[in-house]
């Protein structure tokens, strides 16, 4: 809103600029004259209003425009790709809304209702991997079975 302002200021300006131009006008007898003679104040001012008024507004626009949604990228840039860490105990797979407590002391629970049932193993190793999407997904290692997460703790 504080653009319009500035633009209307501007366009008057262009506006009162252009009065010497129409009084040289009207005083053409000849018609064609005279309407090449307006057609030419008419594209001058389009012309020069438009850049006036680009230039006041470019500016802040472009670094607004160039941010915007940038917030999750560089906030995802900031954290790390991945987190491999231990399950606490024995650990024998997983079933929808199951929680696993890691030894980092993160709990993270299965979100996509998927069930996997693994060879029964003491401290598995484990890594939650964020996707291109950052959805996070929870892989055992040693296993091609991967789980949907959502950190609860």
């Amino acid at each position: 809103m504080k653009a319009l302002p500035l633009s209307l200021l501007l366009l008057s300006g262009v506006a009162l600029a252009d009065d010497d131009a129409i009084r040289k006008c009207r005083a053409l007898t000849d018609t064609g004259a005279r309407l090449a003679c307006y057609d030419g104040i008419q594209l001058n001012a389009a012309r020069a209003a438009p850049a006036a008024a680009a230039a006041v507004a470019a500016a802040p626009a472009r670094n607004r425009e160039a941010d915007f949604g940038m917030e999750a990228v560089r906030q995802r840039e900031a954290e790390p790709a991945s987190v491999t860490s231990t399950v606490v105990g024995d650990f024998e797979g997983w079933g929808p809304n199951s929680q696993i407590r890691l030894a980092n002391g993160q709990v993270w629970r299965i979100t996509d209702g998927s069930e996997a049932t693994l060879p029964r193993t003491r401290n598995a190793k484990v890594t939650v991997e964020r996707n291109m999407f950052g959805t996070l997904f929870l892989k055992v290692d040693g296993s091609n079975s991967s789980a949907k997460v959502r950190r609860v703790q």
